[in-house]
This record gives C-alpha cells, sequence and structure tokens, in this order.
C-alpha cells in the first residue's frame, strides 16, 4: 500500500500549516489552557470559510466531500500546532455520525449549520465507570408519549461546556446482550434538566461532567434506529481513534522538531550536545517512534474510509500511538534538561496533549485486549 500524500492532500497540508502557523501560536494555546471553553470564535469563524467544518460532508449541506484520509492530514497539522477549540467532537465526531446515521432532515439542518460554523456539538459517551464498552452505558432514555425522558450522569464529555447540542448515548431498553437497547439521541444543550460541570483536565482539552435529570427530548431527534446504536458507537470509537492517532503524530513531529533545534543549539563542555550519542540515540528513537505512528495511522484511516471499522489494524494504530506520543514527549523532557519542565518551555504542553490523547478513545492496554480478542 502506498500512504504517500496525494497533490489535493499536499496542498491541504500546506494551506494548513500556513494558516496555523499565523491563527493558532503558542501564546494563544496558553492562553485557551485557562480558558473555561478553549473555544475562540474568531478563529472558529475563519476555519468554517475555510471550508474545514463542513470537510467530511457532502456539498449539498456546504462541504467538501473529502474522505477520512484528507480528515487525517488536516488533525496531524492540528495536532501540530495544539489546536484548541471543538472541531474534533464538533466535525469528526458529531458531524460524522449524523452523516452515518441521520435522517435527511437531520442532516440538512445540522450538518448545514455545522458547516457555517453556527453549530458546536458535544459527544455524551462515558460515563462514571469511563468505560469504552457497552456494558458501561447506563444513562436511561425511556419513552413517555411523544418524548425520550433521560435521566443519569455523562463523563469526561469533551467540550461539553462550549455545546450547542450533545450526542447523547443512552439505554432505551434493557437485552441479554449489553449491545441491545443502545439509542443515540439528538439532545439541545439548553434544555430543562441539563447541568454541565467543568471538569479541571490537563492542558487544552476542555471536558465536563453533564447531569441530566428528567430531560424531555422529541423522539423525532433519535438518531438511527431505536435499540440499535451501538453499531454507531462503534463507528464513533474507531473515527475517535484514528483521529486522535493523526492528532499525535502532529503533536509527536512537533515536539521531536523542537528537540532536535534545541540540542543543536544548547552547549555543554564546550560542544552542541546533540553531539553526544545518548542525545544521539534518542533523537533517533523519537524519530522511529513518530513514523512508524504515522504509517500505522495512515493505514487506519486508509481502513475507515473502506468501512472496516473492526480492524485489528486501527487498534493497532491507537495502541501503538498511545504509547509512542508519550515516549516522544518524555524523550524531549530528557533531551532539554530539567529546563523542559519549566512553563518557560514549550514542550509541557506537548507532553500533556500526549496524556489526554493516550486515554481518549482507548488506551494502549484497551486496544491490546481487543487485537487479542480479534486473534
Amino acid at each position: 500500500m502506498d500512504f504517500a500524500l496525494t497533490n489535493e492532500q499536499e496542498m491541504l497540508r500546506t494551506s494548513a500549516r500556513e494558516f496555523l502557523e499565523v491563527e493558532c501560536p503558542r501564546s494563544l494555546v496558553r492562553e485557551m489552557e485557562t480558558d473555561d471553553t478553549s473555544h475562540y470564535p474568531e478563529l472558529w469563524q475563519k476555519m468554517a470559510d475555510l471550508g474545514w467544518l463542513g470537510l467530511p460532508f457532502p456539498e449539498q449541506y456546504g462541504g467538501a466531500g473529502l474522505s477520512f484520509q484528507d480528515m487525517a492530514v488536516l488533525l496531524e497539522e492540528m495536532g501540530r500546532f495544539l489546536l484548541p477549540g471543538p472541531f474534533f467532537s464538533t466535525v469528526v465526531l458529531c458531524g460524522q455520525a449524523i452523516l452515518e446515521a441521520g435522517t435527511s432532515d437531520q442532516k440538512a439542518d445540522f450538518l448545514t449549520k455545522i458547516a457555517s460554523g453556527k453549530l458546536i456539538m458535544a459527544l455524551a459517551l462515558t460515563e462514571p465507570s469511563a468505560h469504552y464498552q457497552a456494558g458501561g452505558i447506563s444513562v436511561r432514555a425511556d419513552l413517555s408519549e411523544s418524548n425520550y425522558v433521560i435521566n443519569g450522569i455523562k463523563m469526561f464529555v469533551s467540550d461539553g461546556q462550549t455545546a450547542d447540542y450533545f450526542i447523547v448515548v443512552t439505554r432505551t431498553n434493557e437485552g441479554a446482550n449489553p449491545r441491545e437497547g443502545i439509542s443515540l439521541l439528538l439532545v439541545d444543550a439548553r434544555s430543562p434538566g441539563i447541568t454541565v460541570n467543568p471538569l479541571r483536565v490537563m492542558g487544552i482539552d476542555k471536558q465536563a461532567e453533564v447531569v441530566f435529570q428528567d430531560v424531555r427530548v422529541p423522539s423525532d431527534h433519535l438518531l438511527g434506529p431505536a435499540g440499535e446504536g451501538w453499531a454507531l458507537v462503534e463507528k464513533l470509537l474507531a473515527w475517535g481513534a484514528t483521529g486522535k492517532c493523526a492528532e499525535s503524530v502532529g503533536g509527536g513531529q512537533a515536539a521531536l522538531d523542537l528537540t532536535v533545534e534545541y540540542v543543536k543549539t544548547r552547549q555543554a563542555f564546550g560542544q552542541p550536545i546533540g553531539s553526544f550519542q545518548a542525545i544521539q540515540h534518542h533523537c533517533a528513537n523519537m524519530l522511529t517512534d513518530v513514523d512508524t505512528s504515522r504509517w500505522l495511522m495512515h493505514q487506519a484511516a486508509w481502513l475507515v474510509d473502506k468501512g472496516e471499522f473492526q480492524s485489528p489494524e486501527i487498534s493497532k494504530a491507537k495502541a501503538w500511538t498511545s504509547d509512542a506520543y508519550r515516549r516522544v514527549t518524555t524523550l524531549a523532557h530528557q533531551c532539554h534538561g530539567a529546563i523542559a519542565f519549566t512553563k518557560v518551555m514549550d514542550i509541557h504542553l506537548y507532553h500533556k496533549k500526549a496524556k489526554i490523547n493516550e486515554i481518549l478513545f482507548g488506551d494502549a492496554a484497551f486496544h491490546w485486549e481487543k487485537i487479542a480478542g480479534a486473534l
């Protein structure tokens, strides 16, 4: 398989890098670390004007109709610059879920608004158990006349405090198999009975606890068939895992570039520390991790485009990349020395992002277990 970028993908990567170099400097990333929402409306609208928010949607909804492999190219650049904001939640997860399972009316309404920058969405999947398995879904949605009534708590909802709408994974009935009876609902974040409590997490990622207490949702806000939602959740997990791999590749490359630049100029014993064999070994190991992650990520994105959401190769990519990004930033710290542990340097921004990406959509242990099960 040849995963070399096409001419169009090279153009997308170049234009994205040029845009983010200007619009997303690390000073903005540092500013967004302490912002409650990590959302910059002006930047969001500029991204909409570039067509990024509609990248995977058909032209009839204001999109560009591009593939997930194209999306991965953009996500890698976003990871390189640590782009803050709800792009991943809104486009990569919720937008694609609506495109996959929504009715014609839902697509026309939600996708058009997302592409134009008028709607922010968040996926409410995990609960206090933090499981990415069907058995971890306990939030109830009971049908009462023409409405579903939702009760329960969702945890670690990325961009929950910014969202205008949630896609909420609920249990609408019990079955012998925990995968049965799961439904997804489109829920207005301003609905009575919803309480959003921001959580303190590392870095620019913003997560929230979302409490649902007798929240009434019209039955026509059901996304996909009632009780058959786990198949869509598995696709969401594949999109999420592969997308986080792409972000991690970009972040790992940036950490490597920062380190190589530093060791070429930092002097010790009258010579650059990059001339020392131990430092060279560290940089070589970082490069191996980044390049291996990149090829595994491109393979995963290719499989997603083919519709092979259950492929063990997607889990292989996430398992490897989860550990590799953390290893790269750890070695970057060692090459920089003690100064890397101060906030004066930028490397700590990538290390915190690596720790977040490591866990989201399953850590290495979770995905190695999935691979073992497939074998």
